[in-house]
């Protein structure tokens, strides 16, 4: 006989143990959601914005030339790859010891982005100390913008923001809520695994259709479950007869 099980016992077995499958889901959602907020170091981001722009004509005047965005938009890409270069971030590291990073950490941790069609793009650094973080970000800009005349022989970077160390951070992970979600649905899928785990190991022939399904025999005999109280003798009633006065036609019974 096949011992694989279909949907409908699938479905009986998980509501026979509910009652685990609820436990083990909301224990896995509340230390997910306890892990997120109370271990879990929050993550702070800082960033600048720059702009990728040539101009020409005289001071104080713009001359748009598309052909010039062009070239700046197709610049921004290799901008991307110079930034997280050793170039640039061993330059950050040498000048500011003060920030104690090593080149590793500076690259793995620096973002830069950018919107498609503009020129604008966003360097942003995480960390879990805000004001170490704008630190960081401004000084990697300022490098960069140093460096890309020397590297490119164009100077088309410019400054537009500056991370600044005294706003108020706002953090951007974990994310308590996103944690909780995650860990409920793994749980849920534990707690099925678990179920189902027992299941297969419990060899326990339970029912008549048990013995059908795995012996393939049928069933002759079945003995009841004997509860503790059917063990217990039970007091037999006598009745008793007495006979009145002799004429009197009365009889008790008790």
């Amino acid at each position: 006989m096949s011992s694989q099980l279909d949907l409908k016992e699938i479905v009986w077995l998980i509501r026979k143990k509910l009652w685990l499958v609820i436990l083990v889901t909301v224990l896995g959602a509340a230390a997910a959601g306890a892990y997120s907020a109370w271990v879990m170091k929050p993550v702070y981001q800082a960033y600048t914005k720059l702009i990728v722009n040539s101009t020409a004509g005289q001071a104080g005047s713009f001359k748009l030339d598309l052909n010039m965005i062009n070239t700046n938009l197709s610049l921004i890409n290799t901008y991307k790859e110079i930034i997280r270069t050793p170039a640039i971030m061993d330059l950050v590291v040498e000048k500011h010891p003060e920030l104690g990073l090593t080149t590793d950490q500076l690259m793995h941790n620096i973002r830069f982005s950018s919107v498609n069609g503009t020129q604008v793009v966003t360097i942003s650094y995480l960390d879990t100390d805000y004001k170490r973080a704008a630190q960081v970000v401004n000084t990697v800009s300022y490098v960069f913008q140093q460096q890309i005349p020397l590297i490119m022989k164009v100077d088309n970077v410019y400054i537009l923001h500056t991370a600044d160390s005294n706003d108020q951070p706002v953090k951007v992970k974990p994310d308590t809520k996103l944690n909780t979600a995650i860990g409920f649905v793994a749980a849920f899928l534990l707690s099925i695994t678990l179920v189902l785990a027992l299941n297969y190991f419990d060899d326990t022939l339970r029912t008549e259709a048990d013995v059908e399904r795995y012996l393939g025999l049928p069933t002759l005999a079945a003995i009841p479950n004997i509860k503790q109280g059917d063990l217990k003798p039970k007091a037999l009633a006598v009745g008793k007869t007495t006979i009145g006065k002799e004429g009197d036609g009365k009889n008790v019974s008790q």
